[in-house]
C-alpha cells in the first residue's frame, strides 16, 4: 500500500483533540471521514503529536496508507474538498517509504503558545489566545525559562494521567518574546523537543505566566521543577492558546 505524509493545519476548538473517540468529534476521525470517502477500509492515520482539546496547529504531520497509487497534489485537493466545512486543511502531501511513521520518526517538535495580556476580551481571535487581564513583565519570565533548558525529571510539569514511560525530557529551546498591541501586549512561548510529557507545555506556560505577574520568583521555577511533584506546579494554562507548528524528520518528506 503506497504511503503518504500530511502536513495539517486545523482550528481545535470544535474537537476533543487529534484522537479519535467513538463518541465526540476528532481531527483524526474527521480526517478518516474524507478518506474514507475516496476508498473504504483503510488502516487508520498516525499523527506525530496527539494534541488536546481545543489545541491547534499549523504543521501536524500525519501518515496514511491507500489501496491506490494517488499523485500528492490530487490526494491533498480531493482530501481538502472532503474536509469542507470541517476547519480543518491539508497544507501539504507527500509520498514516502514505508519505513516513514509520522510519530516514531519525528526528530523534533515545535510549539507555540499565544498570550494576549489586554483589559477587553478578544474578539476576532477567541478561541485562539490566551487571555488575561493583567500585565505581565517580560524579562522575569524569560530568566525563569532558563531553568528549564536542557535534560530533567519534568515530573512536576507532567500531567497525572500522563501515560508516557519516563518524565525525564530534553527541552532545547523555550523562547519567550513580546508583541506590543495598541492596548495591551501578546507574549510568544516558543518551545522546541524531540517530544512532550502530556500538559507539559501549558503546564510551564502556566506556570512562567506566575512569574510574569509577580506572584512568583524566577527561582521559584527551579524550586518547583527540582520538587519532582506535580502539587509544586503552577496553574496550567487553557489549551486555547496552543498550536503545533512543526514536526522534523531526518529527511524532510515535504522538502521535494
Amino acid at each position: 500500500m503506497p504511503r503518504y505524509a500530511l502536513k495539517i493545519e486545523y482550528d481545535g476548538r470544535p474537537y476533543c483533540g487529534w484522537q479519535a473517540q467513538a463518541d465526540q468529534p476528532s481531527v483524526q476521525g474527521a480526517i478518516e471521514a474524507a478518506l474514507d470517502r475516496l476508498e473504504p477500509d483503510l488502516p487508520r492515520i498516525a499523527a506525530a503529536g496527539r494534541t488536546d482539546t481545543g489545541v491547534h496547529a499549523t504543521g501536524q504531520v500525519a501518515h496514511c496508507d491507500m489501496h491506490r497509487d494517488w499523485a500528492p497534489f490530487r490526494l491533498m485537493e480531493a482530501l481538502n474538498h472532503h474536509l469542507r466545512p470541517a476547519p480543518v486543511a491539508i497544507l501539504a502531501c507527500a509520498k514516502v517509504d514505508d519505513g516513514f511513521h509520522a510519530r516514531f520518526s519525528a526528530t523534533e517538535r515545535h510549539y507555540l503558545f499565544r498570550l494576549l495580556a489586554r483589559r477587553a476580551p478578544p474578539t476576532f481571535e477567541a478561541g485562539q489566545v490566551w487571555h488575561i487581564r493583567h500585565a505581565l513583565q517580560l524579562a522575569p519570565m524569560q530568566e525563569a525559562a532558563r531553568h528549564l533548558l536542557g535534560t530533567h525529571d519534568f515530573t512536576t510539569f507532567r500531567a497525572s494521567q500522563c501515560q508516557a514511560k519516563s518524565p525525564v525530557k530534553t527541552l532545547y529551546w523555550l523562547e519567550i518574546t513580546s508583541i506590543d498591541l495598541l492596548h495591551g501586549q501578546e507574549f510568544h512561548f516558543t518551545l522546541r523537543a524531540r517530544s512532550f510529557l502530556h500538559n507539559q507545555v501549558r503546564s510551564i506556560v502556566g506556570t512562567l505566566e506566575r512569574v510574569g505577574s509577580g506572584a512568583w520568583a524566577p527561582a521559584d521555577v527551579k524550586t518547583a521543577l527540582d520538587a519532582r511533584n506535580r502539587a509544586a506546579c503552577g496553574p496550567v494554562s487553557p489549551p486555547d492558546g496552543l498550536y503545533l507548528t512543526e514536526v522534523r524528520y531526518p529527511q524532510d518528506p515535504f522538502s521535494g
